[in-house]
């Protein structure tokens, strides 16, 4: 049963993992979804396996158990597999993909003697194509036993494994996502307020894509403080404060998330936090009097 691996749950992840590994030369064996036509599809994507529909025993003839399901159904996934399996679990590494959830979340298996953990690839999965995952970090936790076989699919794949503490799960995950779909809500934002002036959406994205990508390399070149730009990063209130009047002509998100973004900025980024969130303070403050001055919404 060296190297070999069923998968439960083929979305994304699942089946963008399990054919890296089917191309790295590893036995695929149970595809498990909740329908068969599903399992059956993914097991087409990745290239290998039998497809299954539900938790059975067949999944006891691989080595390694990976549940890729959605966050709210490990915990179910779990007691399937404690059912099924039984003893039968011995030896064999459970991890799962969450980011979020830690492997306390598979404690009903170590029970039955699997050691227990997770894998999280921190990368995004369109589903389409599979990424590559050359360099890209992989957080790791649980068991010794399943900690060490995380770290080696993770190094199979081109991957960094970082062990996390189960406890930060979470704040990992939180992490990840202010810097993909965070960062995403943003542009579509933008993009949408270009829009609104009667620019063309393909105009729109292709303006401010180059001017994001730039300034992420400037991050990644010269670092944050230097890669900083815009009004606030120069102390230009003025227009900042243009900005927050300008903007309450559109839903109050809009307003509500570039107010959060500037403090956010001004705490992460500036040299002197204090003094730039009072000025922001300030600022807000006097728009929304010049608002209920002239009877608009506050």
């Amino acid at each position: 049963m060296q190297n070999s691996l069923a998968i439960v749950g083929a979305g994304r992840v699942g089946r963008a993992l399990g054919r890296r590994f089917r191309e790295l030369g590893w036995k695929i064996g149970a595809v498990v979804t909740r329908k068969e036509a599903n399992a059956r599809k993914a097991v087409r994507f990745i290239g290998a396996g039998r497809p299954h529909a539900g938790v059975s025993r067949a999944i006891l003839a691989s080595r390694v158990i990976l549940i890729a399901t959605p966050d709210d159904e490990i915990a179910a996934v779990a007691q399937d597999l404690a059912r099924v399996g039984g003893a039968e679990l011995r030896g064999r590494a459970v991890l799962h993909t969450s980011g979020a959830r830690s492997s306390g979340v598979l404690g009903i298996l170590k029970t039955h003697g699997a050691s227990v953990g997770s894998l999280h690839p921190l990368q995004s999965f369109s589903g389409v194509s599979v990424p590559s995952l050359e360099g890209r970090l992989f957080a790791v936790e649980g068991d010794t036993q399943a900690v060490r076989v995380a770290r080696q699919m993770a190094r199979a794949l081109g991957g960094s494994p970082v062990r996390i503490a189960p406890e930060k799960k979470a704040l990992y995950h939180a992490a990840a996502a202010l810097a993909a779909g965070h960062v995403l809500a943003v542009d579509e934002a933008a993009t949408q307020l270009l829009v609104s002036l009667g620019m063309r959406r393909n105009e729109a994205v292709r303006a401010l894509l180059p001017l994001t990508r730039q300034v992420l390399e400037n991050y990644e070149r010269l670092g944050s403080r230097a890669a900083w730009t815009g009004p606030l990063s120069r102390g230009d209130f003025k227009v900042v404060r243009a900005h927050m009047d300008a903007l309450r002509e559109l839903p109050g998100e809009f307003r509500h998330a570039y107010e959060s973004l500037s403090r956010l900025a001004a705490r992460v980024l500036s040299q002197d936090p204090a003094a730039m969130l009072a000025d922001l303070e300030k600022t807000s403050l006097e728009v929304k009097s010049k608002a209920i001055a002239t009877g608009g919404n506050s």
